[in-house]
């Protein structure tokens, strides 16, 4: 039997979407193992044992300071080589919400990540427009070239939970390059696909961006939570809607990483 494709979900103090993102992987047929930072840290664990490293949703230490701002610096400064090791190897990232956060903020995404010690960060997630936390199911239209969002629908239906997701690149020449090199993996819309004002877009993050990639796209973060649409049951009207089959938006997602395993890494 061929090996399954190994996926590490790494969880920390105040991390809470880790099993559902597990649960997500394993669906998928991939191999999981959710691992505390510290383990890494202490080298019981190893980050090349992996093929993809996901970052959950949740609160990482509290979000003190800054949503994300504490992981992503414990990313950076004390797996920043292996994190690049794993990159430049071809394999796979994704960041859900806090995750995204986490990602923008130790410099991952955007990208190229470079791990001296001074940060390189060209983007955050900062706080809501509305001044509250967003809990409500979002619309995303899907562009750009990425493994992660091959296969998806034109427009998807996915939540979004949180007090900081703002993106906001640091000036508009890190726009440019983003958008030009087709790095915009979802932006907010209506049912309609048409973009538009709170509560389409639920945090007024500009160009109304709720996910990106890297330039290769195989790093991606975004702030909706595609585990929280996993299953056809968990849409809001599933019981009005034709079942087309078990899965919702959200699985193809995780099912695209796992299949992008199989071909390209083991």
């Amino acid at each position: 039997m061929a090996s399954k494709p190994r996926v590490i979900v790494l969880r920390t103090a105040g991390t809470n979407c880790n099993a559902e993102t597990t649960f997500a992987f394993e669906q998928s047929g991939a191999s999981v193992d959710e691992v505390h930072l510290e383990r890494l840290f202490s080298g019981q664990v190893k980050l090349a044992d992996y093929h993809i490293m996901a970052l959950p949703g949740g609160f990482s230490y509290g979000d003190d300071i800054a949503s994300g701002r504490i992981f992503a610096n414990e990313l950076r400064l004390r797996l920043g080589a292996d994190i690049q090791k794993f990159i430049k190897e071809k394999k796979l990232v994704i960041g859900i919400c806090n995750g995204f956060q986490i990602l923008v903020k130790a410099g991952i995404l955007p990208g190229p990540f470079v791990t001296d010690a001074s940060p390189h960060q060209t983007a955050t997630l900062t706080n809501n427009d509305s001044g509250k936390f967003e809990d409500r199911w979002t619309h995303l239209k899907v562009s750009g070239k990425s493994v992660w969002t091959e296969g998806l629908e034109d427009t998807i239906f996915i939540p979004v939970a949180h007090g900081e997701g703002k993106f906001m690149p640091m000036d508009a020449t890190v726009l440019k390059r983003i958008q030009d090199n087709g790095q915009v993996a979802f932006r907010y819309v209506d049912a309609d696909g048409k973009r538009g004002q709170y509560p389409v877009n639920p945090n007024g993050a500009v160009d109304d961006i709720a996910g990106i990639t890297d330039p290769s796209g195989r790093i991606l973060g975004l702030m909706p939570h595609p585990e929280r649409h996993f299953l056809f049951t968990q849409h809001p009207f599933w019981t009005r809607l034709p079942k087309k089959g078990r899965f919702g938006d959200g699985a193809r997602m995780f099912r695209n990483g796992v299949e992008y395993v199989h071909k390209s890494l083991l």
